[in-house]
């Protein structure tokens, strides 16, 4: 993108993505947000502090080693929200910040109903964000193949796992390059 991602921001009101995409969870019942930034990452950090000084759950989780890819980072957010009584986590990249609350709000029921060791958003059958992993995956993610990462732990449950089918093309949509970027704020500015 040649600029962070997390700190790009989209009409109508210029949050930025890290900020959207909380908003989502949170609205979602999501009770904690953990943001995995690298330790240098300040402008990140001092978003996520600005952020959570609104009363939001947010905090920022560091992961010293970035460099090793994204499953790093999986796992540096597991780690942290590893603790008794979590049931599950959520994950979803900063780079699909339009995924609604109500979606959210959907999976979480899911998971809680259901059982399922991971529970994923898709869009028209194409795979998506967020995902839940259970408490029952846990070890999976943290010795994947990082070549692989967290697909190794989703192919190895396939026949377990849900894939729930919403009516939100968040789940989707994400933004890799400056024409993704541009599309994401035409399609947002459409909305106003």
């Amino acid at each position: 993108m040649g600029r962070p991602k997390p700190l790009l921001t989209l009409p109508p009101d210029g949050a930025t993505f890290v900020e959207r995409l909380t908003r989502s969870l949170i609205l979602g019942g999501v009770a904690d947000v953990l943001v995995v930034v690298r330790p240098d990452d300040r402008a990140l950090a001092q978003e996520i502090e600005r952020i959570a000084a609104t009363g939001i759950a947010i905090r920022a989780i560091d992961n010293p080693d970035a460099d090793r890819g994204q499953l790093s980072s999986v796992v540096a957010g597991l780690n942290a929200a590893d603790r008794p009584g979590v049931r599950g986590i959520m994950l979803s990249p900063v780079d699909a910040p339009l995924v609604r609350s109500d979606t959210v709000r959907t999976l979480i029921e899911t998971f809680a109903s259901r059982h399922a060791p991971i529970v994923r958003a898709t869009y028209r059958g194409r795979h998506g964000h967020p995902v839940i992993f259970s408490r029952a995956v846990f070890d999976g993610i943290r010795h994947a193949d990082p070549s692989i990462g967290a697909r190794a732990v989703v192919r190895a449950h396939a026949g377990e796992l849900i894939d729930l089918d919403v009516d939100d093309p968040g789940v989707v949509l994400d933004v890799d390059d400056p024409d993704d970027y541009a599309r994401l704020m035409a399609r947002t500015s459409d909305r106003e």
